[in-house]
C-alpha cells in the first residue's frame, strides 16, 4: 500500500535560487542537429517526401543536455565525457562555452562525437539520423583514476550521472565514481539517470530516476500496456535489489512516482498542459531534481520542481534547457 505524504507547497522561487551551488555532470555527451523544413509533393525517385530545408539548428544533447538545464537553473556546473576533436566536438565545445559550462579536457576521445539528426517537418519528426562509434570506444575508464576524480568532484554539492548507454557509464568507472565520493567531506549527493540494460551494479547511491520501461526492466516484471504499473511491487523490487534509498520514476503522461526505501511516497500527477516533444525531458527533471536535492530540499519539493520543469520544456518542440525564470 501506498503512503500518503504531506502536500508540498512550492515557494515563490527567486530566478537566482540555485546560483550558490557547483554540480558536475558525466556521462554521453552527445550533439542535437535539427533540420528544420518543409514537404509539399513526393519525390519522383521514390515514394518518399520532398523536403525543402528551412534552417539548421544545434544544442546540447544526452549529458550536455542535463548540463544544460544547470545551467538554465543558474547552477555552476562542469561536464565530463566522451567528445572528439571533430566538427561536432568543436560545435559542442562552442555551445556549452557559450553558456559557461566547464568540458573537461578528461573527456576527450579518438571515437568522433556522437551526434543525432533530426529531420522536423512542420513541427513532427519524420527520422533520426545517428553518427556514433561502438560503446567501447568511449570509455573513459581508463583516462580517469579516483584519484583524478576526488579533485573533479571537489566543491561540488553532487554528482549527476547521465547514462546513455552509449559507452562512458561502465561499472569499472562507477565503482571508482562512489569511492571517489566517500572520500569528500561533505560527501555530494550521488544521482544516476540509468539504462538498464547492461545490469550494472548500483548500490552506494543516493537517487535513481528511471522512466517507466527502465524500472520495469531493472525490476524484472515484464511490461503490460493493458496493466496498471505495479508501482508498490517495482518501488520494492529495485530498493531490494539497489539499496539506492530515494528513486522517482518518470512515468510519462501518468507523472512521476516518489519512492523512499521501497516504498511508494506520492504519486504524483504530470503538470503538462500541451506536448509537443518529450525529447530530453528526462534530463530537465534529473537536472532539476539534483539542484533541489543539492539545496537541501524534500524529495517532494524537488519532485515538484522537476514536475513542473517537465511541463514547460514538453511543450518545445525539439531538445530544449529549462530556465530558472520558467519556475517563478
Amino acid at each position: 500500500m501506498s503512503l500518503p505524504t504531506p502536500p508540498v507547497t512550492l515557494a515563490i522561487l527567486p530566478s537566482h535560487m540555485f546560483s550558490h551551488l557547483n554540480i558536475l555532470v558525466l556521462g554521453d555527451l552527445m550533439l542535437d542537429h535539427y533540420i528544420w523544413g518543409d514537404a509539399t509533393r513526393i519525390s519522383p525517385e521514390a515514394p518518399v517526401p520532398v523536403v525543402h530545408v528551412d534552417r539548421d539548428s544545434y544544442v546540447p544533447g544526452g549529458a550536455a543536455n542535463v548540463a544544460a538545464n544547470l545551467h538554465g537553473l543558474k547552477v555552476d556546473c562542469s561536464l565530463l565525457g566522451a567528445y572528439a576533436e571533430d566538427e561536432g566536438g568543436a560545435k559542442l565545445e562552442e555551445l556549452l562555452s557559450a553558456q559557461g559550462i566547464s568540458l573537461e579536457r578528461a573527456g576527450k576521445s579518438s571515437a568522433p562525437t556522437i551526434v543525432k539528426t533530426r529531420l522536423v517537418v512542420q513541427r513532427q519528426q519524420m527520422c533520426r539520423i545517428d553518427r556514433e562509434a561502438p560503446p567501447r570506444e568511449y570509455n573513459l575508464a581508463e583516462q580517469l583514476d579516483t584519484e583524478t576524480l576526488v579533485e573533479l568532484m571537489k566543491g561540488t554539492q553532487a554528482l549527476l550521472i547521465s547514462d546513455y548507454a552509449k559507452g562512458v557509464i561502465t561499472q569499472e568507472l562507477l565503482d571508482q565514481l562512489i569511492e571517489a565520493a566517500a572520500q569528500l567531506q561533505p560527501k555530494p549527493l550521488l544521482l544516476m539517470d540509468p539504462k538498464p540494460k547492461r545490469q550494472l551494479k548500483l548500490q552506494g547511491l543516493d537517487l535513481l530516476t528511471p522512466n517507466r520501461h527502465e524500472a520495469l526492466q531493472m525490476a524484472g516484471i515484464p511490461e503490460d500496456p493493458h496493466e496498471a504499473f505495479p508501482s508498490d511491487e517495482v518501488a520494492l523490487r529495485l530498493y531490494e535489489l539497489t539499496g539506492i534509498p530515494q528513486m522517482v520514476i518518470t512515468l510519462g503522461e501518468d507523472g512521476m512516482l516518489l519512492c523512499e526505501k521501497g516504498q511508494v511516497l506520492e504519486h504524483l500527477p504530470t503538470e503538462a498542459q500541451e506536448v509537443f516533444d518529450v525529447s530530453g525531458a528526462g534530463d530537465t527533471v534529473v537536472a532539476t531534481l539534483a539542484a533541489a536535492l543539492a539545496d537541501g530540499r524534500s524529495l517532494g519539493e524537488a519532485a515538484r520542481l522537476a514536475n513542473r520543469a517537465a511541463g514547460v520544456v514538453i511543450r518545445h518542440v525539439g531538445t530544449y534547457a529549462i530556465q530558472a525564470e520558467e519556475l517563478i
